[in-house]
């Protein structure tokens, strides 16, 4: 399989390697940045977090990839593509996410990061949509769903205590390539 290496303006999106895993738990696997994503992984269930983004890769040719900042090869966290697995959610559509450290935040990183995921996802494997999974109090999730053009689909919310283990609802929000293509201009 064909190696990814995704470059943008200030980001380098690519495949893992084994250095990758101890500076990404470290700067991604914090109270803050797990908060809406189940809350922090314990150590011992890391092996299983690597064994399944590495799984997406082998099973689909698409991972959530790496983020490294170019100005200076910072591990910034991951964003990319995968396979929607969540029970309750719309399986096996694609699925833009990402999760950077909390010192990447308000950087627009995850934005760059998720516009050249969607152009993977819609000129590379020929999506003919993506989605994006969220929790009603991740507005900074959402809010960048809707500034990437992305737009509620209500029908598909789901119940699902994986990210949320309170209030136990994911919300979806999908674009088609006809909408990206409007929105990438």
């Amino acid at each position: 399989m064909a190696e990814t290496r995704i470059e943008t303006e200030r980001l380098i999106l690519r495949d893992w390697r084994e250095e990758d895993w101890q500076p990404f738990f470290a700067g991604t696997n914090t109270p803050a940045v797990m908060r809406w994503l189940g809350g922090v992984l314990p150590e011992e269930r890391h092996p299983w977090l690597k064994d399944r983004l590495e799984g997406y890769t082998r099973e689909h040719g698409h991972t959530f990839w790496v983020v490294e900042r170019k100005e200076d090869g910072a591990l910034l966290g991951f964003c990319g593509l995968k396979r929607a697995n969540q029970q309750g959610a719309p399986l096996g559509d694609f699925e833009v996410g990402w999760r950077l450290r909390e010192d990447a935040w308000g950087k627009g990183y995850a934005r760059e990061a998720a516009q050249a995921s969607l152009e993977q996802a819609f000129l590379v494997h020929h999506a003919p949509h993506v989605i994006a999974l969220t929790v009603p109090g991740n507005t900074g999730s959402w809010g960048l769903m809707v500034r990437l053009g992305m737009e509620r689909r209500e029908d598909l919310d789901f119940d699902n205590t994986e990210f949320d283990p309170e209030g136990g609802r994911i919300i979806v929000y999908s674009i088609t390539r006809e909408a990206w293509e409007k929105v990438r201009g």
